[in-house]
């Protein structure tokens, strides 16, 4: 047993179910993908929040793969209801069945399929996985964070580049060393807040990446990738992969507040820097 909580055994297959689904959807949308421009999409809150019938197919998937393989579990995906549906096992699916459609629709290659599952004390285990480069991120509650990919398999551990660890200002050469990953909100009025938020950082660190897939992003933070990554109106759908595999390749994840012209979020970095980069764009 692990904390008196769930044993290591039923971690490990909730994990293998989340990087089954997600595989098997990730499969699906390269396929798609290959043959083309989607040629049905819409938009949802804005007209740069877009959905394509790709989303709804790999959603629809997915949610078919579960019901057959835990049909007492709950769900909630990023193109269903908001509200989980309630399950009678303890256990909830949490999904986006395509991170990144913007990228998709685009013909960008940044984007992936997250799932993750929950009990009443957090996310239990999750994969992302993008077909793209045929990595898989994963991890459970109580194991390591691993990447399996075409190098082989290797365990997850985030970091910051090297410093000089006797200088007087390591906070600040940490923080300049740092390249920072982030994403935009599809409100115009919470981009032009967060161009604000930019500005303060863009000249105390190495340099900021914006891809557009906050999973990737996680999962990137997790593999060294990037130093941090943070982003407002982030949805349970976007990290409960994620952020769980950042937790367990030991990196602090704190919470973004609210403010009257930015949504919460959440910042995800080491612990020499999560404190430094926090203090910079925590505020408006």
């Amino acid at each position: 047993m692990l904390d008196g909580a769930r044993p290591v055994s039923d971690e490990q297959e909730l994990l293998e179910v989340a990087v089954e689904a997600a595989r098997m959807a990730g499969d699906r949308l390269a396929l798609r993908a290959r043959a083309g421009a989607e040629s049905s999409v819409s938009s949802k809150s804005t007209p740069t929040d877009l959905v394509s019938q790709a989303d709804l197919d790999s959603e629809h998937a997915i949610r078919e793969f579960l019901q057959a393989r835990r049909p007492r579990d709950g769900f909630i995906g990023e193109e269903s209801d908001a509200r989980p549906q309630a399950g009678e096992s303890g256990y909830s699916w949490v999904v986006d069945p395509l991170d990144g459609t913007v990228n998709f629709v685009f013909g960008i290659p940044q984007w992936c399929v997250s799932v993750a599952v929950r009990d009443e004390r957090g996310t239990v285990a999750g994969a992302i996985y993008d077909p793209n480069r045929e990595e898989l991120f994963r991890a459970r509650r109580g194991g390591a964070a691993q990447l399996s990919g075409l190098d082989g398999e290797s365990e997850l551990r985030g970091r910051v580049r090297e410093v000089t660890p006797s200088a007087a200002t390591l906070a600040e050469n940490v923080l300049a060393s740092a390249m920072v990953a982030t994403g935009l909100y599809y409100d115009a009025d919470v981009r032009e807040a967060q161009g604000k938020v930019l500005e303060r950082l863009v000249g105390r660190v190495r340099d900021i990446r914006r891809f557009g897939s906050a999973a990737l992003d996680l999962a990137w933070t997790a593999a060294g990738r990037y130093d941090a990554y943070f982003e407002r109106g982030v949805k349970q759908w976007d990290i409960a992969a994620g952020a769980l595999i950042c937790e367990r390749a030991g990196l602090r994840t704190l919470e973004l507040p609210e403010h009257p012209n930015l949504p919460g979020g959440i910042l995800v970095a080491p612990d020499e820097l999560a404190e430094r980069l926090f203090e910079l764009v925590a505020n408006s």
